[in-house]
């Protein structure tokens, strides 16, 4: 393990919080986690009811992301619950966690950034939309992404397989990336693959928003609903992107705060993991006026509108 992922994991250790704060912390995390998804199973609910959005790339993609952040929220909330409860894990029991959280985390910026260029082919190109932004086009995009995700992810594992003693995989660990994983290689790796997305990732939403932009000086009320939404998964692609700077803020928040460090990092994981999957639904479930119109019956349990394409 290397110095720096060694003293964040000893500083979690030593400044444990109280029996109250802990409690409060868990039922903090578990509330707003649960009701992140249980919005999130709405969302898909509606689209598996509704055939309408079947055949929308912009809908497949945004189902994709759904699922995406449930999974990642799901994992993140089951690692903050252990970290409490039972506070140290096998490495072998961490590892799967650890390996669902990385391949999470690395599909959302990118699905995030072909949901922005599938907005400019919507507005730049609508007379192309049907036939570039195909369904099956899309379905191969979404499975190229996780092929990409667990390609990127595999070798930590492997690595760690081939690096490390036997009785690794049977000790006791705080079950975070850098102690799962503890090459100092792979976090070379990590950091390299982190900078590779921002720059690719932000890239594509800065030409999408650019172009869109400057798309029509008519001023439609597509191009200026486009624009806003292109700006709101920017937003959610910098969340995301916080992820990539948490190593180095967690060590600087080591040295100026060692005494609330377990606070700080309550603070980094309400911003960073939290806060993010939390976009989503406001994006899609308040703004899309499709949407709108089926998720609010079943988030108050309520039937459905009865329409044709149901």
């Amino acid at each position: 393990m290397d110095a720096a992922a060694s003293a964040n994991a000893s500083a979690v250790i030593q400044y444990r919080d109280s029996l109250g704060k802990a409690l409060a912390k868990n039922v903090l995390v578990l509330v707003i986690g649960l009701s992140i998804n249980y919005i999130n199973v709405g969302l898909m609910y509606t689209f598996c009811k509704h055939q309408i959005f079947y055949w929308n790339p912009r809908y497949i993609l945004f189902f994709s992301l759904v699922v995406n952040d449930m999974i990642q929220m799901s994992v993140g909330i089951t690692l903050f619950v252990i970290s409490y409860a039972l506070h140290r894990i096998s490495a072998l029991s961490c590892a799967p966690f650890i390996l669902m959280a990385i391949i999470t985390t690395e599909n959302t910026p990118l699905i995030l950034a072909c949901m922005a260029g599938e907005c400019y082919v919507a507005v730049r190109l609508p007379l192309h939309h049907g036939r570039i932004c195909t369904v099956g086009r899309t379905l191969l995009l979404i499975a190229f992404i996780f092929a990409i995700s667990v390609v990127s992810a595999f070798p930590d594992l492997f690595v760690t397989l081939a690096t490390q003693r036997r009785h690794f995989f049977s000790s006791k660990i705080f079950c975070l990336r850098e102690t799962a994983f503890p090459s100092p290689t792979l976090i070379q790796k990590r950091d390299i693959t982190y900078v590779v997305y921002l720059v690719l990732v932000w890239s594509v939403i800065f030409f999408t928003y650019f172009k869109i932009l400057f798309t029509a000086q008519t001023a439609s009320k597509d191009a200026k609903k486009a624009r806003r939404t292109i700006v709101l998964h920017g937003v959610q692609v910098l969340l995301c992107m916080t992820t990539y700077a948490v190593p180095l803020v967690k060590d600087a928040l080591l040295r100026l705060f060692p005494a609330s460090y377990s606070d700080s990092l309550f603070a980094c994981y309400i911003i960073v993991q939290v806060w993010p999957r939390a976009i989503s639904p406001i994006i899609y479930g308040v703004r899309d006026k499709c949407f709108r119109k089926y998720l609010k019956h079943y988030l108050v349990c309520r039937t459905a509108p009865h329409s044709a394409d149901s």
